[in-house]
């Protein structure tokens, strides 16, 4: 038997299975970014995503999972941030 918190009726108590969607507002070393939330900035990863500042992204569990549609493609730098494609 294990001491972890079980999930009940398909949401997670953990995260709530919950992406929010957020602004980058600057690029930090390591793939990390700071981004506004609406209600402050908070720093998460953007290693799995090629997004840049003013981009906006869905946000889960600290980790950005996408860009939201209308931001442009960014392209090399550490984790596929750099500048935009053409």
């Amino acid at each position: 038997m294990t001491d972890r918190p079980e999930c009940h009726d398909e949401v997670c108590i953990t995260c709530s299975d919950t992406a929010v969607a957020v602004t980058i507002v600057r690029l930090l070393d390591d793939a990390l970014a700071v981004v506004d939330t609406g209600q402050g900035e908070e720093e998460i990863s953007v290693a799995l995503v090629s997004a840049g500042v003013g981009d906006t992204i869905l946000v889960h569990a600290k980790e950005a999972i996408s860009v939201l549609p209308g931001a442009p493609v960014r392209t090399g730098g550490p984790g596929g941030l750099g500048d935009t494609a053409i």
